[in-house]
């Protein structure tokens, strides 16, 4: 690459906003499955994690902001992951989201790169990956719960 006199964006994930459809269901589900909700402000929920911050807004709403047309379904190209530190803890954590009310769309199985992991769906289809990777040769999770990549 050449030099630029344009400034390049820097390389940050802020926030990740999920477009939901009933904002009151959705909030409760998170805190369900443990997120912590410090506030909300009219029509957007927040919640801390160890990354970026997660928000929820109305699905028209949030098409409407992105100048998109709001019907959508099946794969939409993007999953998220919560990962942690075991296959025993992603089978509680798969159980403990299922009681809450997410969707199984794979039970948690073996994978042939040494990790541990299966997929659910939030009410509003929005696909979560959850799993344990045993490989610290090119990431870890901190005592803080940060994914880092070595």
């Amino acid at each position: 690459m050449g030099e630029s006199s344009e400034r390049v964006a820097p390389q940050r994930l802020s926030l990740v906003t999920l477009g939901v459809k009933d904002l009151d269901r959705a909030g409760s589900f998170y805190e369900s499955v443990g997120f912590q909700r410090p506030h909300d402000l009219p029509g957007i929920v927040f919640f801390r994690t160890a990354g970026p911050v997660l928000a929820l807004y109305g699905w028209d709403e949030l098409a409407a902001d992105a100048q998109v047309p709001s019907e959508g379904s099946g794969f939409r190209g993007v999953t998220l992951a919560c990962n942690v530190d075991s296959s025993e803890a992603v089978d509680a954590t798969y159980r403990a989201w299922l009681r809450a009310g997410a969707k199984s769309v794979r039970e948690p199985v073996d994978k042939e790169w040494g990790g541990y992991s299966g997929y659910v769906a939030d009410p509003d289809g929005h696909l979560w990956e959850l799993g344990y990777n045993p490989s610290t040769d090119l990431m870890e999770i901190g005592p803080d719960g940060i994914l880092r990549l070595v």
